[in-house]
């Protein structure tokens, strides 16, 4: 399925890919509620409504690299405010667990529970390693505007410097909507 937007700036497709592949820029982000870390509900629709949404999805609390990155996000959220943009992080952890990490790293982004991978799988974010019997979390940014679009997605992401290149990225989806 290929996703783009036409002359009227209006999504070409909707949806995500089948077979699970990751969204494209282009494609209306698949809408989403989920819990977070505080068991409130997180409605993607509502939520892009008000500003960017940036979706960080990452395969696990308390490990050294996904540590890492939610700090660097919680570091620059005032600068992600400032823009309208809010920065989610989803991965299959479940709330409580959501809530200890947080409180213990003093994490202030926004951790939502994906514990079934319905939201991991309809974005494409799944991936099995090598020797591994379950389908593991990509770490992956994606960046939806105001109109639900997918403007952005980082594959792989690398950690040194996400949080800044996600920031001018934001800055530039400000810019030109």
């Amino acid at each position: 399925m290929e996703c783009g937007v036409g002359a009227d700036r209006l999504p070409v497709e909707s949806g995500p890919h089948p077979g699970g592949t990751a969204l494209a820029p282009g494609c209306v982000a698949p809408h989403f509620v989920l819990p977070d870390a505080d068991m409130e509900t997180f409605d993607l629709r509502d939520a892009t409504q008000r500003g960017v949404v940036v979706l960080c999805f990452y395969p696990r609390d308390g490990t050294p690299a996904c540590t890492r990155q939610a700090i660097e996000f919680s570091d620059h959220e005032d600068d992600f405010i400032r823009e309208g943009a809010a920065v989610i992080g989803i991965s299959p952890d479940d709330c409580l667990t959501h809530a200890a990490f947080r409180d213990e790293h003093g994490i202030s982004i926004r951790l939502l529970s994906d514990p079934d991978l319905e939201v991991c799988r309809l974005y494409g974010v799944l991936h099995r390693r090598e020797g591994c019997e379950r389908d593991t979390v990509r770490r992956t940014t994606i960046l939806i505007d105001r109109a639900g679009v997918v403007r952005h997605l980082i594959d792989d992401v690398q950690l040194r410097g996400h949080a800044a290149e996600v920031l001018k990225l934001v800055k530039e989806i400000a810019r030109n909507n």
